[in-house]
Formats: C-alpha cells, sequence, structure tokens
C-alpha cells in the first residue's frame, strides 16, 4: 500500500491547541491519516544555521499516525525565497498585478535554492512506492529538484491561486524556467478550467505542446497530465459550527444589531480582494439607495497578513483612511454605517457571525477558490439564510451559480446587487441556499481529495530516464 507525503510551504504541527485548520490542512489531514503518511515542509521559525550543516535541524514528530517533518530557514533564505519572489513576484503577478512585481535575480536564484534544500533533506525520508502530492506557488520547482536527485515516484502539484494569462505568466523574466520546472510533475491540479487552459496556452508559447489525450500532455520531454479540482468544504461540520447557543460577546452583537441588517466580510489583508473597491461600493449603496441609511450596517474582518511587505502595509492604511472618511460622511450619533476590525476571529466564532449576518460580501478582484464564500453559505440558517453577493472573479463563481455575481471593479453593479441582497424575499433566498449546499455537498472537500489522488495514482511511474513505466501502485479509497 502506498503511503502519501505531503509537502507544503508550512505544515501544521499539532501543538494541542484548540486552533482551528485552514483549508489546506482540512483538505489533506483525513487522507494522511487514512493512509499512515508524512507531511513535510517549513516549521514558519527562523534560525541561525549557515545550510551547510542543518541536518540537525530537522525536527519529526509521530502524531495520530502522520509523521510531521519540519525545518526552519535561515533570515536569508526566508527573505528570498518566502517574502522577495513568492510573495513579491508570483503571488502579484498570478492575481494580475504586474505593477507590484518587484523581480530580483538574488530572490528567484534563493526561491530555487530553498526548492533545493528542501528536496535534499526530503529525499532520505522517502519510500519507494510513496506517492507524493506538492502544495502551492511556494513549491512550483520542487519536482524538477526531486528528479535531479534520482526520486522517480508519482508526484502531483496542485495550484491552490490563479494561473495568468500567458500575456501576464510570460512577463515574468524566468518563466520558461518556471514551465519546464513543472512539466517534472507527473499530474498540474488546478481550481478553474481558466486556470488550466492559461498554464496550457503559456506553455503552447514557448514550446510544442502535444496532446496525448485525456488531459495528458507532452513538453519539455515530458509526459503530464493536467486537470481541475475545485477545493470543497466539510458543509456539515461548517453547518454544526454555526449553530446552537450564542456566546456572550455574540449575544451581545446580536443584540447592539437590533433592527439593523448586517453585510459580512472577511478575509486577510491582501490587495487581491479587493477591499478598497468594496469600501467606495458600500458607499455607493448608500449614496443610490439612501434607504438603506441608518438601517444597515456593513462589517469587514480583515486581519494582518505579511505585514511586512509594503504593499500590504499601505493597503491597510488606505482601508483606514477610506472607513474613517465614509463613516465621517455619512454616521450619525446612533449609526456607524462601517467597521472596520483589523483582528483575527476564532473560526468557530466567525461561523456564528456569519449565520447572524444578512449578507455575505465576498468581492476579490482575482481568486483560486475563496473558501469564505463557500463556508459563507454552509453556515446559513436553511430556513431563513442570507445572500451571498460574489466576484466574478472568484474561483468559486464558477460553482456558486445561485449567488448575486458582480463585477468588483464596477461600483453600482456591486451596490445594485447589496440592494437586491438586503430586499430580497425569504422564499428566493432559501431557493438560492439549496442550489448552493447541494453544489457544496457534491463538491466538498472529501471529493476534492478522492478525485486528485486517485488520478495521480492511475498514472504510470517515471523510469530512470524520466519516461514512464506502466506500473499502477495500490492506494486506498479514501472515507
Amino acid at each position: 500500500m502506498s503511503r502519501l507525503v505531503v509537502v507544503s510551504n508550512r505544515i501544521a504541527i499539532p501543538d494541542g491547541s484548540k486552533a482551528s485548520a485552514g483549508g489546506l490542512a482540512v483538505g489533506i489531514l483525513d487522507a494522511l491519516q487514512d493512509t499512515g503518511g508524512l507531511w513535510f515542509g517549513w516549521n514558519g521559525e527562523i534560525s541561525e544555521f549557515s545550510g551547510e550543516d542543518e541536518d540537525e535541524e530537522l525536527t519529526q514528530l509521530e502524531h495520530n499516525g502522520i509523521t510531521y517533518a519540519s525545518l526552519p530557514l535561515n533570515q536569508n533564505d526566508y527573505d528570498q525565497y518566502y517574502l522577495q519572489f513568492s510573495n513579491t513576484v508570483i503571488w502579484p503577478a498570478f492575481h494580475y498585478r504586474l505593477d507590484l512585481v518587484e523581480y530580483q535575480r538574488e530572490a528567484w536564484d534563493g526561491y530555487c535554492r530553498v526548492n533545493t534544500l528542501l528536496a535534499q533533506r526530503l529525499k532520505p525520508l522517502l519510500q519507494p512506492d510513496d506517492i507524493l502530492w506538492i502544495h502551492d506557488y511556494h513549491l512550483l520547482p520542487f519536482a524538477a529538484e526531486l528528479r535531479k536527485l534520482g526520486i522517480n515516484n508519482r508526484i502531483g502539484f496542485f495550484l491552490h491561486i490563479p494561473f495568468p494569462t500567458p500575456e501576464i505568466f510570460n512577463a515574468l523574466p524566468p518563466h520558461q524556467e518556471l514551465l519546464e520546472m513543472m512539466s517534472d510533475y507527473d499530474l498540474l491540479g488546478f481550481q478553474t478550467e481558466s486556470d488550466r487552459v492559461a498554464f496550457l496556452d503559456s506553455l503552447s508559447q514557448l514550446t510544442q505542446l502535444q496532446n496525448k489525450g485525456e488531459k495528458k500532455h507532452l513538453a519539455f520531454g515530458n509526459t503530464f497530465m493536467t486537470e481541475v479540482y475545485p477545493i470543497g468544504i466539510e458543509p456539515d461540520t461548517i453547518k454544526e459550527m454555526a449553530e446552537g447557543p450564542l456566546p456572550p460577546k455574540m449575544a451581545a452583537m446580536k443584540r447592539d444589531l437590533g433592527d439593523l441588517q448586517n453585510i459580512i466580510a472577511c478575509e486577510r489583508l491582501d490587495y487581491s480582494k479587493g477591499l478598497p473597491e468594496r469600501f467606495l461600493a458600500y458607499e455607493a449603496l448608500l449614496a443610490n439607495f439612501p434607504q438603506h441609511r441608518g438601517k444597515v450596517r456593513y462589517s469587514q474582518i480583515a486581519p494582518t497578513s505579511r505585514g511586512d511587505v509594503q504593499a500590504y502595509q499601505d493597503i491597510r492604511h488606505q482601508l483606514e483612511t477610506e472607513a474613517g472618511r465614509i463613516n465621517g460622511k455619512y454616521g450619525t450619533l446612533g449609526w456607524t454605517p462601517l467597521y472596520y476590525l483589523n483582528q483575527h476571529f476564532d473560526r468557530r466564532l466567525l461561523m456564528k457571525i456569519f449565520r447572524l449576518t444578512n449578507v455575505g460580501l465576498i468581492t476579490p478582484l482575482r481568486d483560486g477558490m475563496n473558501l469564505v464564500a463557500k463556508e459563507y453559505v454552509a453556515a446559513q440558517d436553511p430556513d431563513n439564510p442570507g445572500v451571498l453577493v460574489l466576484s466574478r472573479f472568484a474561483g468559486a463563481a464558477q460553482e456558486l451559480t445561485s449567488a448575486l455575481i458582480v463585477n468588483p471593479y464596477d461600483r453600482d453593479d456591486v451596490a445594485a446587487a447589496l440592494d437586491r441582497a438586503l430586499t430580497m424575499p425569504r422564499t428566493e433566498r432559501i431557493s438560492r441556499y439549496n442550489d448552493m449546499m447541494a453544489v457544496l455537498r457534491k463538491q466538498d472537500i472529501s471529493h476534492w481529495r478522492e478525485s486528485f489522488l486517485k488520478d495521480l495514482n492511475t498514472l504510470p511511474v517515471r523510469s530512470e530516464d524520466h519516461g514512464t513505466v506502466n506500473k499502477v501502485a495500490t492506494f486506498p479509497k479514501l472515507a
């Protein structure tokens, strides 16, 4: 029976706390527990080691049948691999913000160096029949580094963020190197069909791309498969979190709201989320539909992320300024129209907040999927659900078609959708909710996980010369 090995930039090391796991952790922990497996990656710590004598830095922990293997990075590697290349080159470019890309050759070298380091440290832990599942944009070169070390196991990759069109991607100086490296994976998974097509279009502009049938391709001498696997949630778990008695703080919040309708939005502070545009759309609601003044509140939860990156500092300042301006313009002594909370909320509490609100406002400028949109729907009261207003540029819009789909760049469009959501009849709200819940249950996190691993397991194993042999490993069906 093949063992599953998961590799991600950060790993969720169990520490006994009640902190809720993020989307990636929820998606793979069950798989690791079912098969027995290894989760490998950076532990989030900065070390003083030079990179030459790092053997003693690798730590391993066994918990519930899973081995967690992690290591720290030194300051230079962290700066170049994580802050500079991953988050000031790949992240903005893949979210269609070339204006924010700050490419430095040293950062690219550091990005490749850390991928090499991680591959070297993982190799001794691998078994011949292991199946490897690599996650996200920090590790685009990882399979190529493993292949250099003679690792011929099946290696799959899933990109959690969008993949940009060739006009964007090919503007990156190392775009050809990245595409060649990505072709060393056996399976490349994307959130949406448009992301998959964008990747193939970028390839076809640089090299001869041969179609081998069943979404299998040949490029740069490698045969690989591409497929779409929209990541899901556990809707019934979210529903359970949202139900039940309210804690004292939540009960006080409900009393404070009174008859006010509440619009909620929650995401980490990031320029890809369209927060300034959303603030202006809410202002347009108050301007274009004055009947809502004094009767609605917009609560924006946006905890700081990557606070040491200048672009994130700038957007925080911008939001603070806009929130103050809107409240100053429309607020009264008895009514504050916009609550902006730059803080983290426990996930279980957040689901209860979602259930109390009338509208979920999720309008990113570009997003791979956006699980918050799915969680908002799953948290609703089936007999009196709120309405989801969702950006067409979120991957979730491909599935949640019964949401009110908007263009986040058009503030009047978003304002009109908010007015419609706030006045929507209960029967229509229930119908839309039921449609979306059916999708969430069909394409839940288990379906995402099982579909990817099933496809990866059916692919042939590479031979020593990077060809393939028709050997199919035994891999259990995940419950």
